[in-house]
């Protein structure tokens, strides 16, 4: 009941959202929100973040039906973490924008502990709570020294007054950085990213998967249009990419090595987030405001691929979280199997999935501010082609001996579909659709 109110719930603003773009008319004209703005990019990235919290719910709830006592405060988190994400993206203030990190992120501390059987649980809940309270007080310390040279906290005034000074004050630059690395230490970039294997390893798995697609997704958006009004012009732009490419650089092949080497499956997600957090970070780069499109369809298509992905590691279900377990999928499960392959090749940026076309938006974006930097990207982009392709491998490879077959319930087979359509250019179609 609870699960199927929460599905309804996200379906309607689903419908509302994509209403609201078509006709450019708001359903609730008559409210009037201090510190929001539903603008069409936060609209935009609203109606994914609500598509990929519906999908993650479904394909998790095979597991909540295991914990039914639990079940009502597990979907209350992940609704209330929801809320603060939709918040991140139409944030007008620091304040709301505080706000919705904070709602945003404290009900995943709780959801990441949540499998109470499992030791590896409670030390992921408790490392990103304690890593993310050490990134909110850096963003706190940055805003400090933002107000302080500023005066405000509402985005177009800080701009305002930003391009009023005559030389950019030693306070907001010092200001700038910091905010900057409470970015990097949200969005799990090198050198701030030792939390995500631990986390991402411990964590559930619908918990990873809403982290990995759901939590990025506003973070980068949030990220880039506070970047972007505030700190996006002039000599205060070229001061922080400076910065930032050089970690752009770091994450990529931090994330890449690392991955070589994996054989537990959720391990190998969180070093392959990683990687894309690096890819990711390139819209950063470029000054244009076409970056908060690519940005939309890339981190869309990788929500479909994560959902897929996660999806099969839930559904083989192995205690120890190998790669290996995964060898057989396609005799127990053809159809898993095949949402697996698309899946990994759809991370790997392989045509003609949306994840190539999302890497080619973005790539493509950055060439013209870096093309030196795409270039590193692509290679790092053909390294990571190798432990994808391993894992595709085990897929396909026969089992050992004859294994149980994995019977998949229809909604769990509604939402793979789903994904499956989004990995095979239903992206294109929806971006063309608004």
């Amino acid at each position: 009941m609870v699960v199927g109110s929460a599905m309804a719930g996200l379906l309607a603003a689903i419908i509302i959202m994509i209403k609201q773009l078509q006709t450019g008319k708001a359903f609730f004209d008559f409210l009037k929100y201090e510190g929001l703005d539903f603008n069409k990019p936060a609209l935009m990235f609203s109606l994914a973040i609500c598509v990929l919290a519906l999908l993650i719910i479904g394909i998790g709830y095979e597991r909540f039906k295991e914990n039914p006592i639990h079940t009502g405060e597990y979907i209350g988190l992940l609704m209330f973490s929801t809320v603060g994400a939709m918040i991140m993206t139409a944030y007008t203030d620091m304040f709301m924008f505080f706000l919705g990190l904070e709602i945003l992120s404290i009900p995943i501390y709780v959801m990441a502990g949540s499998n109470k059987a499992d030791v590896r649980s409670s030390e992921a809940s408790l490392k990103y709570f304690l890593t993310g309270s050490f990134a909110t007080g850096i963003f706190l310390f940055g805003l400090a020294w933002v107000y302080g040279a500023t005066g405000t906290f509402k985005l177009i005034e800080i701009q305002m007054r930003i391009q009023e000074m005559e030389s950019l004050s030693p306070i907001l630059m010092i200001g700038v950085l910091l905010i900057m690395a409470s970015f990097i230490f949200k969005v799990g970039a090198a050198p701030f990213h030792f939390w995500s294997p631990d986390v991402y390893d411990g964590a559930p798995h619908a918990v990873t998967g809403f982290m990995a697609s759901v939590v990025k997704l506003s973070a980068f958006y949030a990220f880039l249009k506070m970047f972007m009004v505030c700190f996006g012009h002039g000599e205060l732009f070229l001061f922080w990419k400076g910065a930032l490419v050089v970690m752009i650089i770091i994450t990529l092949f931090v994330g890449n090595l690392s991955a070589l080497r994996q054989v537990k499956f959720k391990r190998l997600l969180a070093y392959s987030s990683i990687t894309h957090v690096g890819y990711t970070l390139l819209v950063f780069v470029n000054e244009d405001a076409s970056s908060i499109g690519d940005l939309w369809f890339y981190m869309f298509a990788y929500g479909f691929s994560i959902v897929g992905i996660i999806a099969v590691g839930l559904a083989v279900n192995d205690s120890e979280d190998r790669i290996e377990a995964l060898r057989g999928l396609g005799k127990r499960n053809p159809f898993l199997a095949i949402v697996g392959i698309v899946s990994l090749l759809s991370l790997a940026g392989i045509p003609p999935t949306s994840g190539f076309f999302g890497k080619y938006m973005v790539f493509s974006g950055a060439w013209k501010e870096a093309s030196w930097l795409v270039i590193i990207a692509l290679i790092n982009s053909a390294i990571s082609i190798y432990y994808y392709l391993k894992v595709i491998v085990t897929i396909a490879s026969p089992a050992e001996h004859e294994q149980e077959k994995i019977k998949l319930s229809p909604l769990t087979i509604i939402v793979l579909t789903i994904a499956l359509i989004g990995m095979l250019g239903f992206s294109l179609f929806f971006s063309w659709l608004l």
